[in-house]
């Protein structure tokens, strides 16, 4: 699969008192990546919800490098893999610019859930996984 990349900038809200980018925002910028790449697939995350399928993440694992502060640009950088029959991993990464210094390493793993709560990976989604 190509890696999806997403450029963004710190705002000053996200930060702590320290100055530096709290740490769950790392995590906002891990999931709107997220979003917009299965966007870019055509993948509508609130269309699924009205058909009572909802993506989840079913566990984080994030090591923190270094932290950004407040004006920082920096990208978010995503390659994602089906790992067995139900569950999507996401590998993320976050780099800031210019000097592209890592900031963070992350794995998403994330499944489906139906409207009965069970998990599962719809086809449609599959298909379309498969194909990048």
């Amino acid at each position: 699969m190509n890696e999806f990349r997403l450029d963004l900038t710190v705002r000053d809200y996200e930060c702590d008192l320290q100055g530096i980018v709290n740490n769950a925002t790392y995590l906002n910028y891990l999931e709107h990546t997220r979003h917009e790449f299965l966007k870019s697939l055509g993948i509508d995350f609130a269309g699924m919800h009205q058909q009572g399928i909802d993506l989840v993440v079913v566990r984080s694992e994030v090591d923190y490098k270094y932290s950004l502060t407040s004006g920082d640009s920096f990208y978010v950088t995503l390659k994602m893999a089906l790992e067995g029959r139900i569950r999507i991993v996401f590998y993320q990464d976050i780099f800031r610019l210019p000097d592209n210094k890592p900031i963070i390493k992350g794995k998403i793993t994330g499944t489906a859930l139906s409207s009965q709560g069970r998990p599962f990976l719809p086809d449609e989604i599959k298909e379309i996984l498969l194909k990048i």
